[in-house]
């Protein structure tokens, strides 16, 4: 079965050819999902659904940001009535964005909202349960009377919604599986697809097709590849091809949540996935669209990239994470962690107190370095050689040429375009960097085999650029080549915001299915930036590849924070927390801490975080330990301190040293 799923593309259209999956549109009010509509942008707002007048003036301030599509909490039935009021007071202001409510736990909620708005979403994970997290052994017959039981609860909504004209999004969240589904298939990307199937399977039985579907997880992996389990499933099944919604949940705020938000929804839109995509973010949801928008409209023209030659297998399973063998070569590849290389070879004469862009700080009253979270394994110079010690740990690689000429090669590598190590001149007896187009690749392969001196710096031009760069990798796993490989991507001067997005994209999808071996973000052809900003590029690039390989899972060097965005069921301000909380505890490397503003979010959405915080009513705080309660209704102004008290009895807790960024 294995064998079969690698060598076909059997969750896309192809790997190596971009083009938009196609899907049966579904009809949401005046928009259009699927079919061969562009990708629809939506969010959710953040204010108080009873709230009428302020829902509507944070509608408007969403649709003028470019939201095409607007979720609303519908948590009880009044709210749900009060949709009503919000509807028609955007129409009245003129404004005809359609209205999806959002139900969790109260199917009576969902029935009434189904007769007002033009779209609901439900949670097959809490839409007919309540989870307890318990552990059930079911026969077929026990587990059917399950399913005979949902199918009698979710009825009345389907009918509802197939009179209305009202559409629905089926939308899994990897957290909040069924204490059935979790008994059956545990917690897994598989039992992500079931628990939408078992509720999809009643709407296609009453011939109703209007549903959007999504799979949704703060677990960039487990996202990527329950997505594209559902889209095998649904083609194995003989299910109609089902738009889908994409999405991060919890991602976070700020640069960290831009870029894992576009490790996993970048990911599936390369393959043609995804027909509306909301970015969540613990800010202001009228930031979400541009972000979404500028994920999006890179792949308007994309259809037009040059050709990708097609391995002959893609050999590794796109639905589960395994590290692509590799030979150790110095501390790339074998079992290290994937390395960061920054780009600095348009700064000539760098001093020492500049090497603070890529986490080096130099402390001249102790004659010392200091190295912070985000410190750089290796910095590129190429013909720019540094003129003076670099601290220990980090190395420099040179142009071929350039390092010929160093007094001092053992602490600097060369990197060789193709041609000049094909010559086999001079070579560094431990670690050799070679420069390779993918469209060059197959010249080097015959003296690639057996080398345990050499590190592949892959680069392309082709504007599909990831699946270019894993196609390559896939052709040197055939070929039973092991040489690490370090995508190497060049954006030229641009946004902040669009390296962020491209790179977590381009780098992010290859380390999901466990390619690549480290990140070099290129520096842009010499132009006439002043200096400070070349500095602040540089600084860009390494915090940005750091973030890439945290929110690809693949090397973890700063405390993460899985943070829901804010919507009308949240009991506290997120973003004023979530800023306290990291301000507290962002020096804890590699310390999963949750930060959820209802019980709704609460311990299944943040099931990977070690610990949680999670509102439980108005000014209290449940505070936990993964999915264990520590303490219950801690006043808010007392549960910083208490989470960080249960941290230090956990043995967690360091205290946080000087920084010298911030002297």
């Amino acid at each position: 079965m294995k064998a079969l799923l690698h060598n076909l593309d059997s969750y896309c259209t192809s790997r190596t050819r971009y083009s938009r999956r196609k899907t049966i549109p579904v009809q949401v009010g005046p928009v259009t999902i699927g079919g061969d509509n562009p990708i629809v942008i939506q969010s959710m707002t953040t204010v108080d659904t009873m709230d009428t007048g302020g829902s509507i003036e944070q509608c408007i301030r969403m649709i003028e940001s470019g939201c095409e599509l607007i979720r609303i909490t519908a948590p009880s039935m009044k709210e749900a009535e009060n949709l009503a009021a919000i509807k028609e007071g955007l129409r009245q202001r003129g404004y005809q964005t359609p209205l999806v409510a959002d139900i969790h736990f109260t199917p009576n909620a969902a029935e009434i909202a189904a007769k007002i708005v033009e779209k609901v979403r439900i949670n097959p994970g809490n839409y007919a349960d309540k989870k307890k997290f318990e552990l059930i052994t079911y026969t077929d017959e026990s587990y059917q009377e399950e399913l005979d039981r949902i199918r009698e609860r979710f009825l009345p909504l389907v009918r509802i919604c197939k009179e209305h004209g009202t559409a629905m999004r089926i939308g899994t969240n990897h957290g909040s599986l069924s204490d059935r589904i979790m008994s059956r298939y545990g917690d897994t990307p598989l039992g992500m697809v079931e628990s939408a199937l078992e509720f999809l399977r009643i709407c296609e039985e009453e011939n109703f097709h209007q549903i959007v579907i999504s799979m949704k997880s703060s677990n960039t992996q487990v996202m990527v590849q329950a997505y594209r389990l559902l889209v095998q499933k649904l083609e194995e099944g003989g299910f109609q091809p089902y738009p889908l919604h994409l999405g991060v949940t919890e991602a976070g705020d700020g640069e960290d949540g831009r870029i894992k938000s576009a490790v996993g929804i970048g990911t599936l839109l390369e393959d043609g996935l995804g027909d509306t995509v909301r970015v969540s973010l613990t800010e202001d949801p009228e930031f979400e669209a541009p972000v979404a928008q500028a994920l999006v409209a890179r792949y308007a023209g994309r259809a037009e990239h040059a050709p990708i030659a097609a391995p002959a297998a893609y050999p590794y399973d796109p639905f589960s994470y395994k590290k692509r063998e590799t030979v150790e070569v110095a501390n790339f590849g074998g079992a290290n962690v994937p390395r960061v290389i920054v780009d600095m070879s348009r700064l000539g004469d760098l001093s020492p107190k500049e090497m603070k862009a890529v986490g080096h700080f130099y402390l001249p009253e102790l004659d010392k370095w200091k190295m912070n979270d985000l410190g750089s394994d290796y910095i590129y110079t190429g013909e720019q050689p540094i003129p003076f010690m670099l601290p220990n740990g980090m190395k420099q690689i040179q142009s071929w040429e350039t390092w010929k000429q160093n007094a001092d090669r053992k602490n600097s590598f060369p990197a060789f375009k193709a041609a000049e190590w094909l010559a086999q001149s001079e070579l560094h007896p431990e670690l050799n960097f070679v420069e390779v187009d993918t469209e060059e690749l197959a010249e080097l392969l015959p003296a690639l085999r057996e080398r345990k001196d050499v590190v592949l710096l892959l680069e392309t031009k082709n504007s599909h650029a990831m699946p270019a760069l894993r196609a390559a990798l896939a052709t040197l796993m055939v070929e039973g080549i092991q040489v690490p490989v370090v995508p190497s991507l060049n954006y030229g001067d641009q946004s902040a915001d669009k390296t962020m997005l491209y790179a977590a994209t381009d780098v992010g999808g290859l380390l999901i299915d466990g390619l690549g071996e480290g990140v070099l973000l290129r520096m842009a052809a010499k132009s006439a930036q002043p200096r400070e900003q070349l500095l602040d590029m540089v600084k860009l690039h390494n915090s940005v590849s750091f973030g890439v390989l945290q929110a690809a899972r693949t090397r973890m060097t700063k405390t993460e924070y899985i943070s829901c965005p804010s919507c009308g069921r949240t009991l506290f301000d997120l973003q004023e927390t979530t800023a306290m909380i990291r301000k507290r505890t962002d020096h804890l490397k590699g310390v999963k801490i949750g930060i959820m503003g209802c019980i709704v979010n609460g311990p299944g959405e943040m099931a990977d975080a070690d610990y949680g915080y999670v509102g439980s009513g108005k000014g209290k705080i449940t505070l936990y330990k993964g999915q264990e309660v520590i303490k219950r209704s801690v006043p808010s102004e007392r549960a910083v301190d208490e989470l960080i008290e249960i941290i230090r009895q956990d043995n967690k807790w360091i205290e946080p040293e000087f920084n010298p960024e911030q002297a």
